[in-house]
C-alpha cells in the first residue's frame, strides 16, 4: 500500500490520462462520480490509500445533481418511525453545513395549517425532530399565528389559513458540493476523471482485479488494476453487478427499484421571502416543497416508480399536473405551465428487498446498502445526499472487514473543509438569493483574476467563470458548465440555451475539443418540455 500524502494534484485532462496509462495496482478503483463515489474517494485518500475514480459522464450528472437541494434529517422518515435514519441524517447535516459553508446553509421551513389540529399535531412531531438533533440543531421549532405565517410566507394562500409551524433544516448546491468533493479528493492525492466510461470488469481466478474503461473523447481504451473495486453507480449499480455475475456464471438479482422525483422551477414572485414551504401530506399522501434556491423557486417533488434507467429521465404528464395542482392549493398565485422556467427529473436508487412488490416505492428503504459479491466487487447504493459521508465510512469499513483493504482508522472527513470553503466568512449570500461568485468561497478572487473576468455572458455568468470551470473544475462540455458548474440549466433552461454558443466558444478555446453545443441545446429543450 502506498501513501497519497505527497501525491500531486492532477486536473489537466492530458495529465489525468497519462496517469491512467501507468502500469500500477491501485488500492481502490471507484466506478461512479456521484455523491457516494466521491465521498468514498475522499475518505479513502485521506486514509492514505491510492485511489482512482472514473465517471462515464460528468461528476454528479445523474441523481446527485437533481436533488431537492435539501440537507435534512427527513421529516417524513420520522413520521414513518425510522428514528435511526433521521438521527444519523441530522448529525450528518451539521457536518455538511460545517464542511461546505459556501455551498450549504441553514434554511427555515414553514408548514402552513388550514385545520385547527394541524399546528399542534405537526408541531409536536417537529419538537421531537429538535430533540433528535440535540446539539446539532439549527434552530428551535416555533408555533406561528396566522399573521406570523403570512409574514414568513408572503405568497401563501390566505383563505382558511389558521397558523403554521416553523422549523429548521438546510439546503445546498448539490452539483457544486459534488465538484468540491472531487477537487478535495484530488487535493488529497486521488485521481478522479470524468467522461471515462467503464466497459468491463477484469477477473482473475474468480476475483475482480480491475476494470477496463474508455476515454469518451478519444475512445482510447485503458485497463486499471486495483485491489478493491467499488461499484458506486447509484441507480445503475445492477448493470455492473450483472456484468460481474455474468463473467463468473452467477447471475445477480436486481437490488434497486428506481423512484422518479420531478421538480418544476418558477420565479420567486410566487413565494417571496427566505422561508421554504412544506406541505407534509397532500391529497394523495405525498410531500410538497416550495423551496427558494439561487433566485428561483423549486416546486416538487414526486415519488413515482420507474422501470427504465434513462440517463435523462423525463416527467410524466400526471406528475407535472400533480405539482401544479397542489401548488395552486397553497400559493396565493397559482403557477401555470407557462411559468415553468425549467423541469428536471432525478432517479432515486431505492433498495429493493427480495420480497418487494412493484406496487410503489413509498415503503422501500431510504437507507443505504453495502454488498460484497463472491468475486469481491463492492456495491453501495441507496441512502441520500445528506448522509454521503457516513455512507463512505460504511463502505470502507466493509472493505476492511472483508480483508479487501488493510485496516486504517477513519474519522478524518468529520471536519474536513471542502475546496472553496472559508469557515470565517460571514457575508455570503444565502442560497435562496441569486447565484454569484460566493459559491467559490476563498477562490472567488482567483476566478475574478482570470482573463475575461469583466465580460458578462448573462445570468450572472462571466467569461472567467467558464475558463475556471475548464481549467480547474474538470468541465469538458457546454452541459458541464451550464448544468453543474453554474446551475443555469436547472434555473432557466431558455436562458441557458441562449448562452450555449458563447460558452461553447470559450470551452473549445480552453479544451481544444468539441464543446457539444447542439447536444446541449437539445437537452435544454427537454427541460422546457412539459408533457400533457
Amino acid at each position: 500500500m502506498t501513501s497519497n500524502k505527497d501525491a500531486p494534484r492532477l486536473t489537466r485532462r492530458e495529465d489525468l490520462l497519462a496517469a491512467l496509462r501507468e502500469e500500477r495496482v491501485w488500492d481502490l478503483a471507484i466506478i461512479g462520480g456521484g455523491a457516494t463515489g466521491l465521498g468514498v474517494a475522499l475518505d479513502a485518500a485521506m486514509r492514505g490509500f491510492s485511489v482512482v475514480l472514473v465517471e462515464s459522464r460528468d461528476f454528479a450528472a445523474g441523481t446527485s445533481s437533481r436533488a431537492t437541494k435539501l440537507v435534512h434529517g427527513g421529516v417524513r422518515y420520522l413520521a414513518q418511525g425510522n428514528v435511526p435514519l433521521v438521527t444519523e441524517a441530522l448529525h450528518e447535516r451539521t457536518r455538511l453545513l460545517h464542511n461546505a459553508p459556501h455551498l450549504a446553509q441553514p434554511l427555515a421551513f414553514v408548514m402552513p395549517s388550514y385545520q385547527w389540529w394541524e399546528v399542534p399535531f405537526y408541531g409536536i412531531g417537529l419538537k421531537i425532530y429538535d430533540l433528535l438533533a440535540g446539539s446539532h440543531g439549527l434552530g428551535r421549532t416555533e408555533f406561528l399565528s396566522r399573521h406570523q405565517t403570512l409574514q414568513c410566507l408572503p405568497g401563501v394562500q390566505p383563505a382558511g389559513l389558521v397558523g403554521g409551524v416553523k422549523y429548521w433544516d438546510g439546503q445546498f448546491d448539490d452539483a457544486r458540493v459534488a465538484l468540491a468533493l472531487a477537487r478535495t479528493a484530488a487535493a488529497q492525492g486521488a485521481l478522479v476523471i470524468n467522461h471515462c466510461e467503464v466497459k468491463g470488469l477484469i477477473h482473475e481466478a474468480g476475483r475482480v482485479v480491475g476494470l477496463t474503461c474508455e476515454d469518451t473523447e478519444t475512445r482510447e481504451a485503458l485497463n486499471l488494476r486495483a485491489r478493491c473495486v467499488i461499484n458506486a453507480t447509484g441507480v445503475w449499480v445492477d448493470g455492473l453487478r450483472q456484468m460481474d455475475g455474468d463473467a463468473l456464471g452467477r447471475p445477480s438479482r436486481p437490488m434497486v427499484a428506481p423512484s422518479q422525483g420531478v421538480h418544476l422551477v418558477v420565479d420567486r414572485e410566487f413565494l417571496p421571502g427566505d422561508h421554504a414551504l412544506l406541505v407534509p401530506k397532500t391529497r394523495d399522501g405525498r410531500v410538497l416543497f416550495a423551496v427558494p434556491w439561487l433566485g428561483k423557486l423549486i416546486l416538487g417533488t414526486t415519488d413515482t416508480p420507474r422501470h427504465d434507467l434513462a440517463l435523462e429521465p423525463e416527467p410524466f404528464g400526471h406528475e407535472v399536473a400533480f405539482i401544479l395542482n397542489e401548488s395552486a392549493r397553497y400559493l396565493r398565485r397559482a403557477p401555470q405551465r407557462a411559468d415553468v422556467r425549467s423541469c428536471w427529473v432525478g432517479l432515486r436508487p431505492l433498495v429493493k428487498p427480495a420480497e418487494a412488490s412493484d406496487d410503489g416505492t413509498k415503503a422501500l428503504s431510504r437507507e443505504h446498502t453495502v454488498l460484497v459479491s463472491r468475486s469481491g466487487l463492492v456495491t453501495v447504493t441507496g441512502g441520500k445526499w445528506t448522509t454521503y459521508r457516513a455512507m463512505a465510512e460504511d463502505v470502507l469499513s466493509k472493505c476492511m472487514a472483508d480483508a479487501l483493504l488493510p485496516h486504517r482508522p477513519g474519522g478524518a472527513t468529520l471536519k474536513q473543509l471542502l475546496v472553496g470553503a472559508d469557515a470565517g466568512a460571514s457575508g455570503r449570500h444565502p442560497l435562496s438569493q441569486a447565484s454569484d461568485l460566493s459559491v467559490y468561497g476563498r477562490e472567488a478572487a482567483f476566478v475574478e483574476a482570470l482573463p475575461g473576468s469583466g465580460r458578462q455572458l448573462g445570468g450572472g455568468l462571466t467569461e472567467a467563470m467558464v475558463r475556471f470551470a475548464v481549467r480547474h473544475e474538470y468541465a469538458r462540455t457546454v452541459e458541464d458548465v451550464l448544468a453543474r458548474r453554474v446551475r443555469l440549466l436547472f434555473l432557466d433552461a431558455r436562458l441557458a440555451c441562449s448562452l450555449a454558443p458563447a460558452v461553447g466558444a470559450i470551452v473549445a478555446e480552453e479544451s481544444g475539443r468539441d464543446p457539444e453545443i447542439a447536444a446541449f441545446e437539445a437537452l435544454a429543450a427537454k427541460y422546457l418540455h412539459l408533457p400533457a
